[in-house]
């Protein structure tokens, strides 16, 4: 028990960024790849892997050598118009993300304990907002990583059910690639949910947070702090178990409902209940109750990293005081912008559109509004007047690189297939 506890204390911002991965957006959208092409895409686990990997150590690492997070180093070294284009991508796709969220939490607590949709979606915000708010990072920070665990829910039932592993490894190894609109839709999809925006900013704000938390630095922005080759390798370490516990429940979340879903012709994830039936084999009659749990659970780790990104990167715009490691009297405004958000992502859900199908549809945007924003840090990476020493590889340059290419062309022949053909 005192190696697990050593392991947990370890684990910091990269192992939390990589279970946030797998919100409840994730879960919907894993679980609509199963259902729709059955173990045909569980390629992308693999693929998506080292390009997670790259990019949130990017990331990490410019929170890490400058103390600053990423609005705050674009501020100080880019033009302010650049800055506010970045700010504005991220704040749009987290606030359908916060939505959308929002909602699938509010959907699978209805199913579970009944009352009206209504109370457990004010019910969710109110929860959140305290936690947020009220609750320290540390003590918040402790309790995200053991929430990542609700996951493993999935990855039990995979060796419950009848599955021809032949075929799943077969196809994981081996990419098979379609050029039509479902197709491309569930990549661009796919892509988005796992390389998001708001990843890219919280994981740079909270090595800023850990550095504070370890007496590195007064605050967020007050100058750089002293880096070790040790600090680096907790960085690549935390990160590469991250991305590694993320990518591993996305194959099982595809695979398992691959193997039930799809084999039983359910192909279009419409609800939760839909979306529930693929935990049957594990649970039985118990499986909406794992479903919801793994919703609620996600959703809980992940909106704090939402609402607290867009916070961040638009407290370090506007000069504000920052930080989770901040009481409320001391960041109205860091505070005010979490609250906003999680408001306007609470409106969001009396448009009308099921929760499950604005999961899906919230990771289509982030795979499109993501490449910009990846343009802009590997320009950070490699720039020697900001990261000193500890610019870019040449491996890391490569895997950036090609995350965006794979980005930007999953998202144009998406388009033209919707458009042009």
């Amino acid at each position: 028990m005192k190696k697990i506890a050593k392991i947990f204390k370890f684990l910091g911002p990269g192992f939390i960024t990589g279970a946030s991965d797998d919100d409840p957006s994730g879960i919907a959208t894993y679980s609509q790849t199963g259902a729709t092409f059955g173990f045909a895409q569980a390629w992308t686990a693999i693929f998506s892997f080292p390009l997670m990997v790259a990019v949130q150590e990017m990331c990490g690492r410019i929170g890490l050598v400058t103390g600053k997070g990423l609005a705050g180093v674009i501020k100080s070294y880019y033009s302010k118009y650049v800055l506010y284009v970045m700010i504005s991508l991220l704040l749009i796709a987290n606030t359908i993300n916060i939505g959308a969220d929002l909602g699938a939490m509010a959907a699978s607590a209805q199913l579970l304990l009944g009352l009206p949709f209504i109370f457990w979606l004010f019910a969710m915000v109110f929860i959140t907002l305290i936690l947020e708010i009220f609750v320290s990072y540390k003590t918040y920070a402790k309790y995200l990583k053991y929430l990542a665990f609700v996951l493993i829910s999935y990855i039990i039932t995979a060796f419950i059910i009848k599955i021809e592993w032949l075929d799943v490894f077969s196809s994981t190894i081996i990419p098979h690639i379609e050029f039509n609109k479902i197709y491309l839709l569930n990549i661009v999809a796919i892509l988005g949910t796992t390389i998001s925006p708001y990843l890219f900013f919280w994981q740079a704000d909270e090595e800023v947070e850990e550095e504070i938390s370890r007496g590195k630095l007064r605050q967020m922005g007050a100058g750089q702090p002293k880096i070790t080759p040790k600090d680096i390798s907790r960085l690549r370490l935390d990160t590469f178990v991250g991305m590694f516990f993320s990518n591993i429940v996305m194959w099982f979340i595809i695979i398992t409902t691959g193997a039930t879903l799809f084999s039983s012709k359910i192909n279009n994830i419409k609800s939760a209940s839909d979306a529930a039936l693929a935990l049957k084999p594990l649970a039985g009659d118990y499986a909406f109750l794992f479903f919801a749990v793994g919703i609620i659970g996600t959703g809980l780790l992940a909106l704090p990293i939402l609402a607290g990104s867009a916070s961040y990167a638009v407290s370090e715009t506007l000069g504000w005081k920052a930080g989770l490691s901040r009481k409320f009297k001391t960041a109205h405004g860091f505070y005010g912008v979490i609250t906003v958000a999680t408001a306007v992502g609470l409106l969001i859900n009396f448009i009308g559109i099921d929760p499950i199908i604005a999961l899906y549809y919230s990771a289509v945007i982030n795979g499109v509004i993501a490449p910009p924003l990846l343009l802009m840090i590997l320009l950070i990476a490699n720039n020697k007047k900001i990261m000193g020493e500890r610019t870019n590889n040449i491996f890391l340059n490569i895997l950036g690189i090609t995350t965006v290419i794979v980005m930007l062309a999953a998202s144009f022949l998406l388009f033209w297939t919707y458009f042009v053909t």
